[in-house]
C-alpha cells in the first residue's frame, strides 16, 4: 500500500508491506526512513477514578492474581488536530501513537482506537511537532495489569496527583459494546468506588485546566 503526504513542496511516499509490519518513507526514490510496527484498531470501555490511596486499591486487584507488565514512566505528548486526540507515548513498557475519540461523560465510556505501536524514534515525533504543533504533554508513573482483555492503570501523574483507570479492550471483535461496559460496571464495583471518584476528562484536559 502507498500513502503520500507533503512537507513544504516536497512529497514523501510511505509504502506498507503486508500485515501492516514494517515501512520505508521514501523521497526521490530512495528509503530515507525505515520503521517496524505493529496498527491497531481498538475499541473498549473504560473509566477513570481520582484517588487517593492507589496502593490500597493495588492490593485488593492482587487477591484476584492478575499479570503485571511493570511500571512505566510515560512521556504523553498531545499535538493539536481538529478532531479527536492524538498522542505520542514515550515509555520504557509502551511507544505508541495513539489515535482516538472519546465522548467526555462521568461514567464509563466508549473509546475508538487506532493504536500505531513502534520503536521509539525521534524522526516521528519532530514531524509530528512540525506539522501539527504541542498541545500539552502529560508526564506519569503507570503501574500496569491485565486480567485477560481487561487493562489497569494505576497512575501518578506530575501535578495532578493519583488515579486508577480500567479498560475493557477488544482488539480482535471478540467483544460487544455491551459486554465491555459490563467488564467496567464489574470492576467499578469490585473496587468500591463512587461516582464521585469519576473523572470526565482525559489527562490532557486536566492539565490544560491547570
Amino acid at each position: 500500500m502507498l500513502y503520500s503526504f507533503k512537507i513544504q513542496h516536497l512529497t514523501f511516499n510511505i509504502m506498507y508491506c503486508l500485515l501492516f509490519e514494517y515501512c520505508c518513507i521514501t523521497y526521490d526514490s530512495r528509503c530515507i526512513f525505515t520503521t517496524h510496527y505493529i496498527k491497531m484498531n481498538i475499541k473498549n470501555f473504560e473509566f477513570k477514578a481520582k484517588v487517593d490511596n492507589p496502593e490500597r486499591y493495588e492490593q485488593k486487584l492482587l487477591t484476584l492474581n492478575p499479570v503485571f507488565k511493570g511500571e512505566d514512566h510515560q512521556t504523553d505528548t498531545y499535538f493539536n488536530v481538529p478532531s479527536g486526540r492524538l498522542k505520542l507515548r514515550e515509555g520504557n513498557i509502551e511507544n505508541a501513537l495513539i489515535n482516538y475519540n472519546r465522548e467526555n461523560t462521568n461514567d464509563a465510556k466508549l473509546s475508538e482506537v487506532i493504536l500505531y505501536q513502534h520503536h521509539p524514534d525521534k524522526a516521528l515525533k519532530d514531524i509530528l511537532t512540525l506539522q501539527l504543533g504541542i498541545l500539552t504533554v502529560v508526564d506519569k508513573k503507570r503501574r500496569i495489569y491485565f486480567i485477560d482483555n481487561v487493562k489497569f492503570h494505576f497512575d501518578r501523574v506530575e501535578g495532578l496527583g493519583t488515579f486508577i483507570e480500567v479498560e475493557a479492550i477488544d482488539d480482535k471483535e471478540q467483544y460487544s459494546v455491551a459486554a465491555l461496559k459490563a467488564q467496567c460496571d464489574k470492576y467499578f464495583r469490585f473496587f468500591e468506588l463512587d461516582k464521585s471518584n469519576l473523572i470526565d476528562k482525559s489527562y490532557s484536559d486536566l492539565i490544560e485546566g491547570l
